[in-house]
């Protein structure tokens, strides 16, 4: 999260579009980035698939319509000079969200009323180790309680600093540079990038790709979820895709640690099925993916354009499911309620410390912690 190089197809006249302009050429065929992301599940993740693919849109026309399809998030203005020290050593770290907001097209997947609010539903850390060959992604889980620091939302207002709260209540309370802030709070780590995909925009993006390959290796039932697998090998539209990275009860303790173990699993056969899908002899599919896609996400400004998510792609292309060192921050089952957790501090600051270097995670990391008992429950086929 190396590719042979091929012709790039010329993108279809679209009707009404004026002369054709060229655009900016890609560099040959794109391959996966990680993460991610209800991010890319992150991508991240989720996102991934779908951003590497805008390099071939040749039309000025099409280049315009795609740019003007992003939604962006001003996270450095927000957040101004009072963080982390950026690293100066070829890394980078993204911070991939999954947002399960409960407006428009999301209510009927997000559960619940039509009120406009928003929850991080996924979060991953997407750390990009020097020379982009390889990368370690590190889950949050959602239900982990934490001091969340004040912080000022995209929209200028200022939001109270808050003690043993839900990490996802950062974005609920002040989106994304709220997250953002209380990453970095937890981590001591910048975080360079910023991508977030919601419900349909994860769903569409799956069914734009013609599904997901995975293998269970249990039956999965989860009715909240909608989600109901036969042990076995399955090509996943976006609905069932979408149901499993969102299943907590019907695998594993039913905790959001299974669920994430389950999310990782699904992100390494997404970029590998990124592989198999011919987007390149379709221009009309290529089309679609990066229509989809652009609107899917929301970036950080500093992605805020096509030409930015092409070189920002370019830089992870190299970067494949079997160079991704997928973890979850280690935590413990809060004593006082099984049904949340509690950062495990001496082994998070080997992860955070082993980042932070740009070294490997090591094993001891998370050796002992508590996982949510669905590894190996779904495979890439």
């Amino acid at each position: 999260m190396s590719a042979e190089s091929t012709p790039e197809p010329a993108i279809p006249a679209i009707p009404e579009a004026g002369p054709k302009v060229p655009g900016r050429r890609g560099k040959g065929r794109r391959r996966k980035a990680p993460g991610t992301g209800r991010r890319a599940l992150r991508v991240t993740a989720w996102t991934a698939a779908g951003i590497l693919v805008l390099g071939g849109t040749g039309l000025g026309y099409v280049y315009f319509k795609l740019n003007g399809n992003l939604k962006t998030v001003d996270i450095n203005q927000a957040l101004g000079s009072d963080r982390p020290t950026k690293v100066d050593n070829g890394s980078e770290n993204i911070l991939v969200l999954g947002s399960d907001t409960r407006s428009g097209a999301n209510k009927k997947l997000g559960g619940g009323a039509d009120d406009g609010s928003a929850r991080s539903d996924t979060a991953m850390i997407v750390h990009v180790y020097q020379g982009h060959k390889r990368a370690s992604v590190v889950s949050i889980p959602r239900d982990t309680l934490i001091d969340r620091p004040s912080c000022t939302d995209a929209n200028g207002v200022r939001h109270g600093a808050a003690t043993g709260v839900m990490f996802n209540s950062a974005y609920s309370t002040g989106g994304a540079t709220c997250a953002v802030k209380t990453v970095e709070a937890v981590t001591g780590i910048r975080m360079d990038h910023y991508l977030e995909v919601d419900f349909s925009g994860f769903q569409k993006l799956i069914d734009e790709l013609g599904g997901v390959t995975v293998t269970t290796t249990k039956n999965i039932d989860d009715p909240q979820s909608h989600l109901d697998l036969k042990a076995g090998e399955h090509t996943l539209d976006g609905e069932q895709a979408l149901g499993l990275v969102r299943t907590r009860h019907g695998v594993g303790d039913g905790s959001d640690l299974g669920r994430i173990q389950l999310q990782q699993a699904f992100v390494k056969a997404l970029i590998d099925q990124v592989k198999q899908v011919g987007v390149f002899t379709s221009p009309k599919k290529l089309y679609d993916l990066a229509d989809t896609a652009t609107k899917t996400v929301t970036t950080d400004s500093d992605l805020g354009s096509v030409n930015s998510l092409i070189d920002f792609a370019n830089g992870l292309k190299s970067i494949g499911s079997k160079n991704m060192h997928m973890v979850t921050m280690p935590v413990e089952y809060d004593p006082a309620n099984p049904n949340r957790v509690i950062v495990a501090e001496a082994k998070a600051k080997q992860v955070w410390t082993a980042l932070k270097h740009d070294r490997p995670i090591p094993a001891s990391a998370t050796k002992g912690t508590a996982t949510g008992q669905a590894k190996g429950v779904v495979t890439a086929s």
